[in-house]
């Protein structure tokens, strides 16, 4: 990670409605970058901290398929609120894939999409396989929901799919994709959001007492980065950063009260987002604790 890019990143990214092409000016700005750099380095750049979770969420996804597309990506598995295998309709036959997905994060701006699909024999187990399908061919519909309250300037999208061609990655479904992206995602949007507070301290002259400790739990998350998603030690280092992060928010709260009302609004706003996958995190960290010195 080039560190000194960071400190010395001082020109914002204005926001772009468009979001796709958004992304795509802050790769040429950013250049050829590892997913964490993507993330911290984007992170720190965008104008809201629903762009800084939208860079987190596609370096997440450039770490579960490192052959993805550059454009604006997006994993659809959701259905019904579930992510449970035998809960899921759509199915795949052949190269051909049809069902429903029901939340997908800017989809109606993504370019490619990855699609958990029911791929099991009549009378087999579930399994899933991981489509992946493209916006323009036949047989793909998005449609694009109204804006939530959390997060309104990334949209989210209903996929329909009926008999859409597709190509199929390497691997189980559930357990080379789905299960760690959990983690993957975690890892990245930790980084992305932390790296957008860091950048708005360091413009609002933050005590730099909490600037330097945001940078800390920025280094914290560059050793997260490198732990495999089914590492159990990585989970545990997973669970003290998000620890630290959680540590801070007095302070963050203060100094975001203290300075430019816009940027408190903001993450007053959204910052619920980090909390939404609290409970499946909970439950990892406790597995991964069990047997340890810690637990």
């Amino acid at each position: 990670m080039p560190w000194q890019t960071l400190l010395n990143h001082r020109d914002r990214l204005l926001a772009n409605p468009d979001l796709g092409e958004g992304f795509a000016h802050l790769q040429d700005r950013l250049g050829a970058v590892t997913p964490f750099e993507l993330a911290v380095l984007g992170g720190r750049l965008m104008a809201t901290p629903g762009l800084a979770f939208l860079v987190g969420y596609q370096a997440a996804l450039r770490m579960l398929w490192p052959s993805a597309p550059p454009s604006l990506g997006a994993l659809c598995a959701t259905e019904q609120r579930s992510l449970r295998v035998a809960d899921m309709q759509t199915r795949l036959s052949g190269l051909r894939v049809s069902g429903r997905k029901d939340f997908v994060t800017a989809g109606d701006a993504a370019d490619w999409l990855l699609v958990a699909a029911r791929s099991e024999d009549s009378g087999e187990t579930p399994r899933l396989s991981l489509a992946v399908v493209y916006p323009d061919e036949p047989g793909v519909r998005l449609e694009k929901l109204p804006a939530i309250p959390l997060m309104p300037d990334i949209s989210h999208g209903r996929l329909m799919l009926d008999g859409a061609s597709c190509e199929l990655l390497a691997g189980d479904g559930w357990d080379a994709y789905v299960k760690p992206f959990r983690t993957l995602e975690d890892v990245y949007v930790l980084s992305a959001m932390t790296a957008w507070l860091y950048g708005v301290g360091h413009d609002s002259d933050w005590p730099q007492s909490l600037q330097l400790r945001l940078l800390a739990l920025l280094a914290g998350c560059a050793e997260a980065s490198r732990q495999a998603p089914n590492n159990l030690a990585g989970h545990v280092l997973l669970g003290g950063l998000f620890a630290q992060f959680d540590g801070l928010k007095v302070e963050v709260d203060q100094a975001l009260a203290d300075g430019p009302p816009q940027w408190a609004a903001m993450w007053q706003r959204d910052r619920a987002v980090m909390d939404l996958a609290a409970g499946a995190r909970g439950k990892r960290l406790a597995k991964a604790l069990t047997g340890s010195s810690l637990s």
